[in-house]
């Protein structure tokens, strides 16, 4: 299970906190032509070496950097802007299945919750990792069918602050539900409702009101899944 968490914790670096932007736009727009799509595997392929750290395992490490190659080649060729969103999810979610498949034909691994008791520091760490620039990513994807900056337009803030704020709760969301505490999920949920929304009362001030309720609630939602399942798996 410590490999599978690897494996897992790799791909969450090497496809959210290591690959900026300006490589993402150029991959869209050359395609398999750009060098930064190649770049962007070979960074898999190293990270997944350096954090499993036993070369025992290199069929498995080749056969993951190698369909990650795949799952990003066909997304570029298929995807558009109408689809990019959506291609976004399938593209995440092969990478995910890929891995499961990956390494329970290469290891004949059988998953087992009693394994898991010595591995509850990688788990938590992927877990916390998760929570932050990979969720603000899906977040900003499931986001993009709506044009935020016109609706945001006139309200200034701080630069990055919706997505430091939407971090630091759902780390806090995390914490307290794997520390039993709920009633803070819920001090939590009021508190943000009294500063975010007891400005927002004017009718034009509607769709800026529903986006960042959608916005909270998906938020905290994926936070309290992650400490849920955080629970069951120790």
């Amino acid at each position: 299970m410590t490999l599978l968490i690897k494996l897992i914790l790799a791909h969450l670096i090497g496809d959210f906190l290591l690959q900026p932007k300006k490589w993402v736009k150029e991959k869209e727009k050359k395609k398999l032509k750009s060098l930064k799509l190649y770049f962007h595997v070979a960074i898999h392929f190293l990270l997944l070496f350096l954090i499993v750290w036993d070369l025992s395992y290199w069929p498995l490490l080749v056969t993951i950097g190698l369909s990650h190659f795949v799952i990003d080649a066909t997304k570029l060729v298929f995807q558009n802007k109408k689809t990019r969103r959506r291609w976004f999810f399938i593209d995440q979610l092969l990478h995910i299945v890929s891995i499961f498949i990956a390494y329970y034909i290469f290891t004949n691994a059988h998953f087992s919750v009693a394994t898991i008791d010595k591995e509850n520091i990688l788990l938590l760490t992927t877990c916390l990792l998760f929570l932050t620039q990979p969720v603000s990513i899906i977040m900003k994807a499931i986001f993009g069918k709506w044009n935020i900056e016109k609706l945001t337009k006139g309200n200034e803030s701080l630069e990055d602050a919706g997505k430091y704020i939407g971090i630091l709760e759902r780390l806090l969301v995390f914490i307290f539900i794997i520390t039993n505490h709920w009633e803070a999920v819920g001090f939590l949920i009021t508190a943000k409702s009294v500063f975010r929304f007891g400005d927002l009362k004017e009718s034009k001030h509607r769709k800026l009101t529903e986006y960042i309720l959608i916005g909270t609630l998906i938020s905290f939602g994926i936070a309290i899944v992650t400490g849920i399942l955080f629970t069951i798996l120790t």
